[in-house]
């Protein structure tokens, strides 16, 4: 594992040496504070969509970057929030296998703006002495393949280290939701058999956990929402809804037809595919209903 990791790490930085000089700001935070941001992070494969740095630049809402410590740690994490008059829930958004690329923080922006606290930690922080968020990493595949490698124990850590931190904001209610997808969706679930206090936990096309004893440890309802042509994802939805029915569980699932994988993402694409696009909507609407009910 450990002589993986190394070379891993190496041909990432020998890839990062070979990438032109970018322009990063809003990217960097000074150790131990909050820094606004309303400007975009570098524009490349590994970085998100035009249309998600389009959002970030032109919202109204208060974003920054935070960083939460867990131990040694430094977990870089981005928060937007919305513009009300009262205190709001914390959602907890935890990325797709891409890494906090524009997308993912454009998706923060876009739960805000429904009257949320977001907050999105970067899973790949601190992966390396060189590439320590995902901003540094040359594109999406050498991303994906870091996160691949990451230890699941210390994921769960650093999630939990944002919810601890997230119940100090001061502008929230004490209500927590999480939310993931993909490969976050996956970790939004296995938070809920980590996490006692959790509210909800939105698990968008991702994985249940394995083990029996973790499943008798959910408290919060866990709700599902998946493609229907992504087969590899949901032959996994019977089993966990056994196991979660066997330990009186609460888990609610919806298929949407004709969707693939990922249609949160790809359903954005006003002139993609006309089922990604409607269920990108039925999903939304149903999360948004989620959330407000808490």
């Amino acid at each position: 594992m450990k002589q993986s990791f190394l070379l891993l790490t190496l041909s990432l930085l020998l890839a990062s040496c070979m990438q032109p000089d970018a322009d990063v700001t809003g990217q960097g935070v000074q150790s131990g504070s909050r820094s606004s941001s309303s400007t975009s992070s570098v524009m490349s494969s590994a970085t998100g969509s035009v249309s998600g740095i389009d959002r970030l630049n032109s919202s109204p809402r208060h974003q920054e970057w935070v960083e939460v410590k867990n131990g040694d740690r430094t977990i870089y994490t981005w928060v937007v929030y919305p513009q009300t008059s009262g205190t709001a829930s914390v959602v907890l958004l935890i990325h797709e296998n891409k890494g906090l690329n524009d997308w993912a923080r454009g998706m923060a922006d876009q739960v805000a703006e429904a009257g949320y606290i977001a907050v999105a930690p970067d899973l790949l922080s601190g992966f390396s002495d060189v590439m320590r968020r995902t901003s540094d990493f040359p594109t999406d595949d050498a991303a994906t393949e870091a996160i691949s490698a990451l230890d699941p124990a210390v994921v769960i850590s650093d999630l939990q280290a944002v919810a601890d931190w997230s119940e100090s904001i001061p502008a929230a209610n004490g209500k927590l939701a999480s939310a993931g997808f993909c490969w976050g969706g996956a970790q939004s679930f296995r938070l809920a058999a980590n996490r006692g206090d959790l509210d909800a936990a939105l698990v968008f096309y991702g994985t249940g956990p394995e083990t029996a004893s973790d499943y008798g440890n959910i408290r919060a309802p866990v709700y599902g929402f998946y493609g229907g042509n992504d087969q590899r994802v949901n032959a996994t939805i019977a089993d966990s809804a056994e196991r979660m029915s066997s330990a009186g569980k609460t888990y609610e699932t919806v298929i949407y037809d004709g969707a693939g994988h990922a249609f949160m993402r790809l359903g954005e694409d006003p002139a993609g595919e006309a089922a990604n696009v409607s269920a990108r909507k039925a999903a939304w609407q149903r999360m948004n209903n989620i959330l407000s009910a808490l």
